[in-house]
């Protein structure tokens, strides 16, 4: 898939997340969140004019010329974006980037985004997106920039440590516990 397609945010994750909206210069006191069409159209906007991977690499470089990124650890997390069923592309048919997927009990469609975080400074140095169904695990390793000592990830990363893409490196894996594994 297209590195610009991680810019398609959900509206709700623009009303739930202030980061998100500091990131997209919205203050809630006095602008309006842009609706789903809104973010679409700007994310096609940003397609068209193939701009999201230079903003991502102009950004990344600002950020380790600052020194912001100390790369000694990754945070390997993924995001379902939601999209309605019924999208349709040009073509009026469904866009074979979305698919649907299951995490618990609820069903969702989109897509995923998958982001290696520095440890440290909460900087995203790496992104991915799949469609929805995409595990997890599956895109960990390539949001490892190489350097880090320290992999964190959620249940969804289990087995991480085993997979053939992570054979030869010296990364300790700290994932956590699948939920019905714990005891309180």
């Amino acid at each position: 898939m297209p590195p610009e397609d991680w810019w398609s945010l959900r509206e709700d994750a623009l009303i739930d997340n202030g980061a998100i909206r500091r990131f997209a210069g919205i203050d809630l006191a006095q602008d309006n969140i842009p609706d789903a069409t809104t973010i679409l159209a700007f994310l096609h906007c940003i397609e068209r004019h193939q701009l999201a991977e230079k903003i991502f690499k102009t950004v990344g470089q600002y950020i380790r010329e600052k020194g912001l990124l100390l790369r000694e650890g990754t945070v390997v997390d993924a995001t379902i974006i939601h999209a309605p069923t019924s999208t349709k592309n040009e073509k009026r048919e469904r866009d074979p980037q979305m698919h649907q997927t299951r995490k618990g009990n609820q069903w969702f469609f989109g897509m995923k985004m998958h982001t290696g975080m520095d440890k440290d400074s909460g900087l995203i140095h790496s992104v991915a997106t799949t469609s929805a169904h995409v595990s997890d695990v599956v895109m960990a390793a390539e949001l490892l920039h190489g350097e880090e000592k320290v992999v964190y990830g959620d249940a969804g990363d289990q087995s991480l440590e085993k997979r053939e893409e992570m054979a030869g490196r010296e990364v300790d894996c700290r994932i956590a516990m699948r939920p019905g594994r714990r005891r309180c």
